[in-house]
C-alpha cells in the first residue's frame, strides 16, 4: 500500500500524541522510534516526546524529540534537556506499515514510528510525569521544536 503523504502524517501524528489508546487516554499510549541501518540492524530506539513539527519550508523534515537523557533522583525523574533535544528526520519516503509508519530517511536508513511499549512506554510515562513540573512557558518552548539547546532549569 502506497500511501499519500496526507495518510502518513496523520498516522505519526496520531502515534505521538497517544491517540491510538485502547482507553482512549493518550497517556496510556505513545510512540517509540527504531532506526535501523541499510543492512537491517538497529541502531537507535527510543520513546518519542508527545509533540513533533513538520518543517514549514521541506516537505521532507520532521522535527522530533527522542527522549534519552533522564535519570531518578530524589525528587523525581528528570531529564537533562539538552540531551533529550530535538532532531530531525529527513524523509526520502514514507509509507503505513501494521500499526505504524516506516520511513526511508535520505542517510539510508530506515525509520520506523510504531505505537511504544515495555521500556519505551515506562520512559514516556516518566517524561509525562517530567513535564508536569514545567511552566506553561517551558512546555511550550519545548513544543516549539524550534531550537538546539536548551538554557533553562533541567539544562
Amino acid at each position: 500500500m502506497t500511501a499519500t503523504q496526507q495518510q502518513w502524517r496523520r498516522r505519526f501524528a496520531d502515534l505521538v500524541a497517544g491517540n491510538h489508546s485502547p482507553t482512549r487516554d493518550p497517556v496510556d499510549a505513545g510512540a517509540r522510534l527504531i532506526v535501523s541501518g541499510p543492512d537491517g540492524t538497529e541502531v537507535f530506539r527510543a520513546a518519542l516526546a508527545r509533540h513533533h513539527r513538520f518543517e514549514d519550508n521541506d516537505d521532507h523534515v520532521i522535527w522530533i524529540r527522542p527522549l534519552v537523557g533522564g535519570q531518578d533522583t530524589e525528587s523525581g525523574y528528570l531529564f537533562n534537556l539538552n540531551l533529550a533535544r530535538r532532531r530531525s528526520l529527513s524523509v526520502a519516503s514514507a509509507d503505513l506499515v501494521e500499526d505504524g509508519v516506516k520511513m526511508e530517511l535520505t542517510t539510508g536508513q530506515m525509520a520506523r514510528i510504531e505505537p511504544a511499549d515495555g521500556p519505551e512506554l515506562e520512559q514516556l510515562t516518566r517524561w509525562d510525569d517530567f513535564t508536569n513540573r514545567l511552566t506553561p512557558e517551558e512546555d511550550a518552548a519545548l513544543g516549539r521544536l524550534d531550537a538546539d539547546s536548551w538554557h533553562g532549569r533541567y539544562a
